[in-house]
């Protein structure tokens, strides 16, 4: 199911460093005087949060109130292991007028549906015969052999990892998100559009990858 988290940096610290277990391992451990006891806990955690205390940064429509250190150490609430286990961050702007009274066509829901759901029989049809139903439940062997990139797109992942330096998990993911973009795309190979639509994914409020 889906875990969601409004209002996610109201949650005490201690709490949210609680579900890197579940988020990881996709199981909850017990443990008591009696023992310990392991349950199944795989859920999608969706969280949503204001950029800074007055909610206002990059808001485009009113000036943030909230000095940089208060920013930070509202930011900083969510420790750098829980956001390691994130697959995709994304910032959601204040509409603006032009944008309200466009009559510009947008991609129907539905339509965004059909292609989920061709995405998802190729996920299927790809894991035939095993345990695994999508690609978020790859390990490191399912990786090298499902997540084929082209060369360019070697050397862009390559060039954003020795700018911004991230951990094993996070280049996982990375991959990952990568493969599920091919994919709904129809592409058998990674490509640098790809990777890079990845790499955005993997930004936070201040603009870095994580």
């Amino acid at each position: 199911g889906v875990l969601f988290l409004d209002e996610l940096l109201e949650y005490k610290r201690n709490i949210l460093e609680l579900l890197r277990e579940p988020m990881e391992s996709r199981t909850i451990s017990l443990s008591r005087n009696m023992g310990s006891i392991t349950y199944p806990a795989n859920f999608m955690l969706i969280g949503a949060l204001n950029p800074c205390p007055c909610g206002y940064y990059l808001s485009g429509i009113k000036d943030c109130t909230c000095s940089e250190s208060e920013r930070i150490k509202y930011i900083n609430r969510l420790s750098g292991p829980f956001l390691d286990r994130v697959d995709i961050f994304t910032f959601a702007h204040h509409h603006r007028y032009e944008e309200m009274s466009s009559k510009r066509q947008e991609e129907t829901s539905s339509a965004i549906k059909s292609r989920i759901e061709v995405a998802r029989k190729l996920q299927l049809e790809r894991f035939k015969g095993s345990s695994i139903l999508r690609n978020a439940d790859m390990n490191g062997e399912e990786l090298k052999k499902f997540c084929h990139m082209g060369r360019d797109a070697k050397r862009n992942l390559e060039k954003y990892f020795y700018r911004f330096p991230f951990s094993m998990r996070t280049y996982n993911r990375i991959l990952k998100i990568s493969r599920t973009i091919a994919d709904l795309e129809g592409s058998e190979t990674i490509k640098v559009s790809h990777v890079m639509e990845a790499i955005n994914y993997r930004q936070f409020i201040n603009g870095n990858v994580i």
